[in-house]
C-alpha cells in the first residue's frame, strides 16, 4: 500500500525512500560467496558483472572503456561528449581540471572556480561534432574486441544513432536526465521511440525515468533496458527534481512485472543510476529490483579513467543550463593551488594517476578500503551469499527493511 502524507490542507504528497533508507536482511541460509554468479545477460551479450559506467567524458577514455570491458563490465561512450569534437582529447579534459585549479590574483582559492570550469566544458562541447572522428574512436573500442556501447540523447538520435551503429555500437544508449518514449519539440518531428527502436538492428537502453508510467512506457517501446534515476547531478536544487532511488527501481519493477504479464515473458532489463557509491548500494539496489547499475563517481578514481579522479556529469555542460559539479573524488592525493602552468598541471595530474587504484582494483579488489568503495563485485557477491542467494534475479526476492 502506498505511504501518502498531508503536506498542507488540500495537497498529499507520496513518501518515498533512498538507498540509504534501506537494509538488507540475511536469511537462516547462507552460501559460500565462490557460488555467487554476477553475471548479466541482455540481449545476446553476457557480462561477468552487472555493472555499466556512466557515460561521462571524465570516465571514457578509450583505454578506460576497454578496461572496463575486459573486467567483465560494459563501458558507455557518450557520442556527444569530447570524443568527437577534439582529436586531443586528454588536452582537452586538462583544460577542464586546470580551470577547476586556477587561482584567482590573491594567490587564493578563487570562489568562482566551479563557474570556470564549467564554462570550459561548454566551450570545449560548442566545438562542432566530427563524425569521422567519432567513428574513429568507436572502431578502436571495436577492435580491441570489447562490447562497444554508445549513448545518444533523444534529441539527437535520429542523427547520430546511424553514425554510431556503422562505426562499431552493439548496444545503444538513448539517454537523457529525463526522457519519455514520445519526446516531441516544437517546430521538429517527434522521436516515437517505439517505431525508433522498431527500426534499429541492435538492442537499446533508454533512460532515465522516475515513475511506473514512464518504466511502462519505455517498455512497451521495445526498449531491452530502461535506466532508472538520473545519476549524480545538481538537479535537486536547480530543478527540484527527487532521486529517491530505492522507490523508484521497486516501482519501475513493478512496471515489469505487469509487463512481463502483458506480453507473456517478455524481460526488460532495469539499471540502476544514481546515488550509487558503494558495495551496499549495489546490493540495495539489486535488492529493489535492479538488474544492474550504472557506476559514475564510483569509477571515477580509477587510474585508466580520462578526468585523473575529477568526475562530472554530460549535464554539466549544458549550453544554457548545467546541472553537475565537477569534483575531485580521489581521496589519496591533494592539490595545491595556483597552478596555471600547464606543464604542472599536468605533472600533478600524472602523480595522481600514478598513485590512483586500477579499474581491477575497484571492480574486483583486493581491497584495503573498509567501506565498500573498492572490491564491488566481491562485495555484492558477499552480501548475495550471506542472504543465502546465488544469482541477481533471485537476490531481487531478498526481505528488505526501512528506516525513517
Amino acid at each position: 500500500m502506498r505511504d501518502y502524507v498531508e503536506i498542507g490542507i488540500g495537497r498529499e504528497a507520496r513518501r518515498a525512500y533512498n538507498l540509504r533508507d534501506i537494509g538488507i536482511v540475511p536469511a537462516r541460509r547462507t552460501r559460500s560467496s565462490k557460488d555467487v554468479d554476477l553475471s548479466w545477460h541482455i540481449d545476446a551479450y553476457t557480462f561477468e558483472i552487472p555493472f555499466a559506467s556512466h557515460p561521462t567524458d571524465a570516465l571514457a577514455s578509450p583505454e578506460f572503456v576497454i578496461e572496463m570491458g575486459k573486467q567483465g563490465g560494459l563501458g558507455v561512450i557518450n557520442a556527444e561528449g569530447l570524443w568527437g569534437r577534439h582529436a586531443d582529447l586528454d588536452e582537452a579534459i586538462v583544460k577542464v581540471i586546470a580551470a577547476k585549479l586556477n587561482a584567482d590574483d590573491t594567490g587564493k582559492r578563487s570562489t568562482s572556480a566551479e563557474d570556470s570550469a564549467v564554462k570550459t566544458l561548454q566551450e570545449l562541447h560548442a566545438a562542432p561534432l566530427n563524425h569521422d572522428l567519432l567513428s574513429e574512436r568507436i572502431a578502436q573500442v571495436r577492435d580491441s574486441g570489447i562490447t562497444v556501447a554508445v549513448r545518444v540523447s533523444p534529441q539527437n538520435a535520429r542523427e547520430l544513432a546511424p553514425v554510431v551503429v556503422k562505426a562499431g555500437a552493439e548496444i545503444l544508449f538513448i539517454q537523457g536526465e529525463i526522457i519519455s518514449a514520445e519526446h516531441v519539440q516544437e517546430g521538429g518531428e517527434p522521436l516515437n521511440l517505439k517505431e525508433f527502436i522498431g527500426s534499429l538492428d541492435v538492442p537499446v537502453i533508454a533512460g532515465g525515468v522516475a515513475d511506473y508510467t514512464t518504466a511502462l512506457h519505455l517498455m512497451r517501446s521495445g526498449a531491452a533496458g530502461i535506466i532508472v534515476g538520473q545519476g549524480t547531478t545538481t538537479s535537486g536544487s536547480a530543478l527540484g527534481i527527487g532521486t529517491h532511488m530505492a522507490t523508484q527501481i521497486a516501482d519501475a519493477a513493478a512496471a515489469r512485472r505487469e509487463y512481463l504479464d502483458e506480453t507473456e515473458g517478455r524481460y526488460v532489463h532495469i539499471i540502476a543510476d544514481g546515488g550509487i557509491h558503494t558495495s551496499g548500494d549495489i546490493a540495495r539496489a539489486v535488492a529493489c529490483g535492479a538488474d544492474a547499475v550504472m557506476l559514475g563517481t564510483a569509477l571515477a578514481s580509477a587510474s585508466e579513467a580520462a578526468a585523473y579522479g575529477y568526475y562530472w556529469q554530460a549535464q554539466a555542460a549544458h549550453p544554457r543550463f548545467p546541472r553537475g559539479i565537477i569534483k575531485n573524488t580521489s581521496s589519496s592525493f591533494s592539490f595545491g593551488w595556483g597552478l596555471d602552468d600547464a606543464d604542472a598541471t599536468q605533472d600533478v595530474l600524472s602523480n595522481l594517476r600514478e598513485n590512483s587504484p586500477s579499474l581491477k582494483t575497484i571492480l574486483h579488489g583486493p581491497s584495503t578500503s573498509t567501506w565498500g568503495g573498492h572490491n564491488l563485485a566481491g562485495g555484492l557477491r558477499r552480501v548475495m551469499a550471506k542472504c543465502g542467494y546465488t544469482d541477481i534475479k533471485s537476490f531481487q526476492k531478498v526481505d528488505i527493511t526501512v528506516s525513517g
